[in-house]
């Protein structure tokens, strides 16, 4: 009987000494998450403050006090011109240029009929191509007929690939 006393009891001594060991690296690790999350905190907190700092650092340079802009000069205010108003300043700017530096600037006139000129070659180009491509898939499809049946075209710009060149508005006559 001693003996099974002994042993009953050893067994509890063990098991209360294995739970107190559980307990203690239980709470060492929670101590140590701990630490862990308020270092996180502490670093959220500094960020919270860096982003703030930042916003209001932001709208700060955004608003401008009233004071300085009665400091600015008006011609620097005033952004948005009135185009005619542009197209005179820049008229008396060129009147001021040197005679040899005049003729160096396009004729306004010139750069849009050279605009212009650009633009219907690429639109006829255009036109040309779709021609040459509408044309093709067209005699395919004439041609996979029967001889008795009449071919029908799909695209009637296809049947005149000269009138498709040809363009509706006058080309602007160079000066």
């Amino acid at each position: 009987m001693k003996k099974l006393f002994t042993l009953t009891m050893l067994i509890s001594f063990a098991m209360i000494c294995s739970c107190r060991k559980q307990d203690s690296a239980a709470e060492q690790q929670l101590a140590q998450r701990k630490t862990e999350l308020d270092a996180r905190e502490k670093a959220l907190d500094e960020r919270e403050k860096a982003l703030a700092e930042r916003e209001k650092a932001t709208t700060n340079i955004r608003r401008i006090p009233a004071d300085v802009q009665r400091r600015i000069p008006a011609d620097v205010q005033r952004r948005t011109l009135d185009p005619a108003q542009v197209k005179a300043e820049r008229d008396r700017r060129i009147q001021q240029l040197p005679p040899d530096a005049q003729r160096l600037l396009p004729d306004p006139a010139q750069v849009q009929a050279e605009r212009d000129k650009r633009r219907q070659q690429m639109l006829e180009q255009l036109q040309r191509m779709r021609a040459g491509s509408a044309a093709s898939p067209a005699a395919d499809a004439t041609s996979a007929t029967s001889p008795g049946a009449k071919g029908t075209l799909t695209n009637p710009s296809a049947a005149s690939p000269a009138a498709e060149a040809t363009s509706p508005t006058a080309s602007p006559t160079p000066q």
